[in-house]
């Protein structure tokens, strides 16, 4: 925002070469950098961007395009590096995408702009660079290991694949995303990605779960708070907003958000301004939002239960994410990856799943989706007895079926017939013992919340001072 840039100090002139094989825009570029002060030199290409770079050493940022005869830019970008040059790199391009950024980035350039872009735009790129230079850091190249850090998006079908490639594209612009689906389809997943394989990477990524907390308590978590704002409100609290500043802050179920609070968050997205609940002194706040939900919002707006002016805000571009059913291929690899991350977890050998256990599990048809499959195989390695998960240890977790699964290590009798919810109370308390009642460890194992796990303990008659309870964490 204008109002923090002007709070950062930059040296009133640099000395910037533009490289770029379009002549408009490259006169273009050259003309707003000279009126702001800056020293320019000019290249068609980036052969004659390196002959300049050789004898020229007083250059402070370069802007080059992406696409170009001959050496392209990334190529350009490599070439800098190479040669060791000390000067911030930008790239400039109307092809954007994940890859050509994390690339760029990885070989040591400072931002990427994609156009059509405004003058302020790319005054600020280049004064962003040059305070950079200032801090006698020459090059701010993005680490190696970036695209490692990239969260896992597991598969190879179809519509994995389509769906890759389309938040490679979305990725690296500011844009809002609106992502859809059902429970457990990995929709928080989705939003890291494009928080990750953005240029907002280095910035926070910030949720919130808007069905966990009440209208009140959650306007004062979107937009913090000054003290004696209410009656609790004993210090002042720094909101989401705030906190995701320069990243990316998710709104996790966002249809749970009351019509009042909607309005003010239509603002925020509009304006990019907000107010502490309690203070009449607004605030600047540069965030990419990134919406979820698993109901169809425009039934929701129909209903006038959701604004259709925020709906459209929100849904500027919009991700749809697969069901589990619809990507049965990416099943078994899936399975596999749960259970490497489950045995890890807990500290045991990694099962590994017979061939009609994996027939089993393509066959099934996931209504809750990547998420039951996930508690599954957690399950499933808690409970196991045996190197191999068989189709039987899985099959009364699928079919729905109250015999006890074969691998489980709960004692052994007769239960055909027997209450599920007795089948779950002596689940708990096997994988209580198996972690000597360590509350944390076995509501991971489960795949349940502390929570959760404790409200039923409760209701199972366990007292606060049983051993179940003396281990909470």
């Amino acid at each position: 925002m204008s109002g923090k840039r002007n709070d950062e100090r930059a040296p009133a002139v640099g000395h910037v070469l533009v490289v770029d094989d379009h002549t408009q825009s490259r006169e273009s570029m050259a003309d707003i950098l000279r009126q702001a002060g800056h020293r320019v030199r000019c290249c068609a290409s980036a052969s004659e961007g390196l002959a300049v770079l050789a004898s020229d050493a007083t250059l402070d940022v370069i802007l080059t395009d992406l696409q170009m005869p001959g050496m392209s830019g990334l190529e350009f970008i490599r070439e800098i590096e190479k040669r060791r040059i000390e000067a911030q790199v930008a790239m400039v391009t109307a092809y954007a995408s994940v890859t050509t950024a994390v690339e760029a980035m990885r070989h040591g350039a400072f931002d990427y702009i994609e156009k059509p872009f405004n003058v302020e735009q790319l005054e600020t790129l280049v004064a962003r660079a040059l305070r950079q230079a200032a801090t006698g850091s020459k090059r701010a190249s993005m680490p190696a290991t970036h695209c490692s850090r990239l969260p896992l998006m597991i598969g190879d079908s179809s519509p994995m694949q389509q769906l890759r490639r389309f938040l490679d594209k979305v990725a690296p612009t500011n844009e809002t995303v609106l992502i859809t689906g059902e429970s457990g389809t990995g929709k928080e997943l989705v939003a890291r990605y494009l928080h990750s394989a953005s240029l907002r990477a280095s910035g926070a990524f910030v949720g919130l779960n808007c069905p966990a907390l009440s209208p009140h308590l959650m306007e004062s978590e979107l937009f913090g708070h000054e003290r004696g704002a209410f009656t609790s409100a004993d210090a002042h609290r720094i909101g989401r907003f705030e906190l995701a500043d320069h990243g990316t802050l998710l709104l996790d179920e966002i249809t749970e958000m009351e019509l009042t609070l909607q309005a003010k968050l239509l603002r925020v997205l509009q304006e990019r301004t907000y107010e502490r609940v309690g203070s009449s002194t607004t605030r600047e706040v540069d965030v990419r939002v990134i919406a979820s939900t698993n109901r169809n919002l425009r039934e929701e707006v129909a209903a006038g239960r959701f604004r259709e002016d925020l709906y459209f805000r929100l849904a500027v571009v919009p991700v749809e994410v697969p069901p589990l059913r619809q990507r049965g291929e990416d099943v078994p690899r899936l399975a596999q990856y749960f259970l490497a991350a489950a045995a890890e977890r807990l500290q045991r050998p990694t099962c590994e799943l017979s061939a009609p256990a994996i027939e089993l599990l393509s066959a099934h048809r996931w209504p809750g989706n990547v998420r039951e499959l996930e508690n599954l195989m957690t399950r499933v390695t808690v409970l196991a007895t045996a190197e191999q998960i068989t189709a039987d240890d899985l099959a009364p977790w699928l079919r729905g079926e109250t015999k006890e699964p074969a691998a489980a290590n709960i004692p052994r009798d007769d239960i055909a017939g027997e209450r599920l919810d007795h089948m779950e109370r002596r689940l708990i308390e096997a994988t209580l013992e198996k972690f000597q009642g360590h509350r944390g460890k076995t509501a991971e194992a489960l795949g349940i919340g502390v929570r959760t796990l404790t409200n039923k303990m409760r209701a199972y008659g366990y007292a606060p001072h049983d051993r179940s309870f003396a281990r909470a964490t």
